[in-house]
């Protein structure tokens, strides 16, 4: 479970960090264009907001998979360790079932939408851009499961 834990992290965190780099190279880009050039690229400005989403649900994925959502740890803390596994599990649950309801299944909906409709500057279809939506999903889905398992071993608990 670690390995796969280990793996998953490595894509993820590549994955972003690429999409942070030509988040940067394409506003420096616009910059060099809209100033120096006096001809703004507006390709770049359309595509560094695609970027900037793919980079947050990756970022999500990061989150969740080190189990770094949001809480109150003052209230679990005060509880019994079986109360604390039962707790932390159903968070997990429900981690899970967000990913599978609004990310996987909306994703998919809105990703199988708007693939006949083209974005104005780079005209490629806006579904290639929502498919993140439910990749995302899926990768939440396998950490919040992963997450259990650890739980369930008392790691983190």
């Amino acid at each position: 479970m670690d390995n796969l834990r280990n793996i998953l992290n490595k894509v993820i965190n590549f994955l972003a960090a690429v999409s942070f780099a030509a988040m940067v190279i394409l506003t420096c880009w616009q910059v060099f264009t809209r100033y120096i050039l006096q001809n703004p690229s507006s390709w770049s400005e359309e595509l560094v907001g695609y970027l900037f989403a793919w980079m947050a649900l990756l970022g999500a994925c990061v989150v969740t998979g080190e189990r770094g959502h949001m809480n109150i740890p003052i209230l679990v803390e005060k509880m019994g360790e079986t109360a604390q596994k039962a707790f932390l599990i159903s968070a997990e649950v429900i981690a899970f079932l967000f990913a599978a309801a609004i990310l996987i299944y909306g994703g998919f909906q809105i990703t199988v939408l708007a693939m006949g409709q083209l974005t104005s500057s780079l005209g490629v279809a806006i579904g290639i851009f929502y498919i993140v939506m439910p990749l995302c999903g899926i990768i939440n889905m396998i950490y919040t499961v992963l997450n259990v398992v650890d739980i369930c071993k008392g790691k983190g608990v």
